[in-house]
């Protein structure tokens, strides 16, 4: 994995590994929708009478901590100390996240439960032939999705657990995924807390990334550029779109993913960071990679990374987890070991 910066030194490898060291003395609060990620899995066995559709023998299925939960995860995952700050239903996919996290380790009591809420559930389907060696291949997704708003007082209790959240922190992560936590008066508190300066502020926002303003970073995939800025995404223009972006979100760094393009870091007095994509190009699953890329990033800047070593530690995280089926996680030992073993890395201008 290359990175690349007109007229600055090379990347240096033992910096990268002491900032992974600091990983265990890092809080994050963790702001955001959270998902239950289920996966049914089965196999095909023929074409049914009623429709020309497959019928599939159902065999098994599982829950994963998928939104801000994935993310929460993921700091935990790396070492970090997370504190959790969303809303779930009172229904048994909400249950099961809280129990997901407890199991994790993680603090849940910024995790409110509103009665009658439904949690956020996305259902993905997976489908192999009878031979063990088949690629299971997802078929269909279907979501479930809260409909009403936050009543006026889970809105409070949650605004409250924010600030309790962020005191005991060094940065707050902010997952927003359109799911009805993360607005009105929710990103006016972030936008609040950002504006102190006191706390490391990213974000990554399905659809309202311009509605954040003046965080540390906002991390992007390239959809979510184009539709915040109303324009397609091009080799040619990325230096444009990342510009534009530290304009109208007055953010320090724009880190946008590129998926089989690696990554391309905006930082205000720079000159733009181009990062080649770590690991092959063959991908198992980019469910949640999002999730991983912000928790590294957020958690190298809270260790001490400049914008361009985090950027380069997401990188590596994100080229891991994209090999893993379903939403995945990255370790500290395996993060570690892809920066010590990356022959490509010690050639890295950055």
């Amino acid at each position: 994995m290359t990175a690349k910066r007109k007229g600055e030194a090379r990347l240096d490898r033992a910096r990268l590994l002491r900032c992974l060291e600091q990983f265990p003395n890092c809080t994050v609060a963790v702001l955001g929708d959270l998902v239950a990620d289920r996966y049914v899995f089965g196999r095909t066995s023929r074409v049914s009478r009623e429709a020309p559709v497959l019928i599939l023998n159902y065999e098994w299925d599982r829950v994963l901590l998928g939104g801000g939960g994935n993310a929460a995860h993921n700091v935990r995952s790396l070492g970090g100390i997370v504190y959790p700050i969303g809303v779930t239903g009172d229904d048994l996919p909400g249950f099961t996240l809280m129990g997901l996290l407890q199991e994790k380790g993680i603090d849940t009591r910024g995790v409110l439960v509103e009665e009658g809420r439904q949690t956020a559930t996305k259902t993905r389907i997976l489908a192999g032939g009878h031979h063990a060696t088949t690629a299971r291949q997802q078929i269909v997704r279907i979501d479930r999705a809260p409909t009403d708003p936050l009543s006026p007082q889970t809105l409070q209790r949650l605004l409250a657990c924010l600030e309790e959240s962020v005191a005991k922190c060094r940065a707050l992560l902010v997952s927003d995924y359109s799911l009805g936590v993360v607005k009105g008066p929710v990103v006016d508190a972030v936008n609040s807390i950002a504006a102190r300066g006191d706390l490391l502020v990213t974000v990554d926002s399905r659809r309202n990334l311009l509605n954040f303003k003046n965080p540390t970073a906002v991390t992007p995939n390239e959809p979510e550029v184009d539709g915040s800025l109303g324009m397609e995404t091009r080799d040619d223009n990325i230096a444009l779109a990342g510009a534009t972006l530290l304009e109208k979100t007055g953010a320090r760094g724009v880190l946008i993913t590129r998926g089989n393009k690696g990554m391309a870091l905006f930082e205000r007095g720079q000159e733009p960071v181009f990062i080649d994509i770590y690991g092959g190009d063959e991908v198992a699953d980019v469910t949640g990679a999002g999730d991983t890329v912000i928790g590294t990033f957020t958690l190298a800047l809270v260790a001490g990374a400049t914008m361009a070593e985090a950027a380069m530690l997401a990188n590596y995280a994100g080229g891991i987890v994209v090999m893993k089926s379903g939403t995945g996680t990255v370790s500290l030992e395996e993060l570690q070991q892809a920066v010590e073993t990356d022959a490509t890395a010690e050639a890295a201008g950055i």
